[in-house]
């Protein structure tokens, strides 16, 4: 006769589920390899909007409703990648199973063999896929939770794999731990003058490199790194308007503060003395170790270290003012030109 008390399994929530009758061999194995699940602190949960649950944003710019198939794709081939490290492939399986299958509304229970486990697994993430934000919350959740069971050589996949897979394929979502931020408009970056005909090759081509990597620090959820390349930008792309001359002179400056001063003070009154006060304001705040902290370090008894909205925002304004300082300088060039 079976025991059933052997063999009960249980709802996140505790509650025993209704046994279902096994064969003596494929109970033995149940008890043997079945560990209880452990589902997420509430502190490494993902947070979102929970409307989302039930019905989340209309497609449009990007998928927002389900997971499209080849993202759907590109996450069961990092599963299989996670799974495939050392011996405990089922266990591995089961892990993710457990959390997409809670994300689908069912009850997880041990698969008979490995690959009815892979199985199953495929078939509740397929279902989870029906909604996007349930599917990335279990994706992420069960990351973070095999993260903290396992050592250091053992890859799990960051936020930045999820966002990258998010971005490739369309997916209005990006995470932001531990929220799950929708993909709008706005996140896009502010756009920067191409190729200008006044700057070298080399200038461009430097540039060009710089803007694409403070992007793909953000993408990344590494803001002040960010920041940072995108001030080093912009006092690298300062130094070019030394030698031009201006209404009042010739630009001598060596450094971004002395080039800035110069051109504020080369038009007094006008938009641009404006212009590079703004500039010059922003570049000491964030350079500031009270303010951004982010050139001179933080100050750790009163500054106060950005978000990541934050960073976001300093990222935009600079661009913006790196935008206008391109423009500024072709203009300038041009009209050195001329008058040569």
């Amino acid at each position: 006769m079976i025991d059933w008390s052997l063999s009960v399994h249980r709802t996140p929530e505790g509650r025993p589920t209704l046994p279902v009758e096994r064969t003596d061999t494929a109970l033995s194995r149940s008890i043997r390899r079945s560990p209880p699940m452990r589902w997420p602190a509430e502190n490494t949960m993902l947070k979102f909007t929970s409307r989302w649950r039930f019905k989340p944003p209309e497609d449009g710019r990007f998928f927002t409703c389900a997971i499209p198939g080849p993202a759907l794709n590109a996450f069961e081939n990092l599963i299989s990648t996670v799974a495939a490290q050392g011996s405990n492939r089922w266990d591995t399986i089961e892990h993710f199973k457990g959390y997409f299958a809670r994300a689908s509304g069912s009850t997880h229970v041990w698969s008979s063999s490995e690959s009815w486990a892979e199985t199953d697994l495929w078939s509740y993430s397929r279902s989870a896929s029906e909604n996007a934000p349930r599917f990335l919350e279990a994706f992420y959740d069960a990351c973070e939770d095999l993260r903290k069971e396992s050592t250091d050589d053992f890859f799990v996949p960051e936020v930045s794999d999820i966002n990258a897979i998010c971005e490739e394929h369309g997916i209005g979502y990006f995470i932001e731990p531990p929220n799950l931020v929708l993909r709008d408009s706005m996140s896009f970056p502010v756009a920067v003058t191409e190729r200008p005909q006044s700057l070298a090759d080399s200038a461009l081509d430097l540039m060009e490199q710089s803007l694409q990597r403070a992007e793909e620090l953000l993408r990344e959820n590494r803001g002040r790194e960010a920041l940072q390349e995108l001030l080093w930008l912009l006092e690298s792309i300062a130094t070019a308007f030394r030698g031009l001359a201006t209404e009042s002179g010739t630009i001598q400056g060596k450094y971004f503060n002395q080039i800035a001063k110069e051109m504020r003070s080369s038009r007094s009154g006008a938009t641009r003395e404006r212009i590079f006060e703004w500039i010059s304001s922003l570049h000491g705040f964030l350079s500031s170790p009270t303010g951004g902290g982010i050139r001179h370090g933080l100050d750790l008894n009163q500054g106060v270290r950005l978000s990541l909205n934050e960073a976001k925002l300093f990222c935009n304004l600079i661009r913006s003012f790196i935008s206008y300082l391109v423009t500024e300088h072709e203009r300038l060039a041009g009209a050195g030109e001329k008058a040569g």
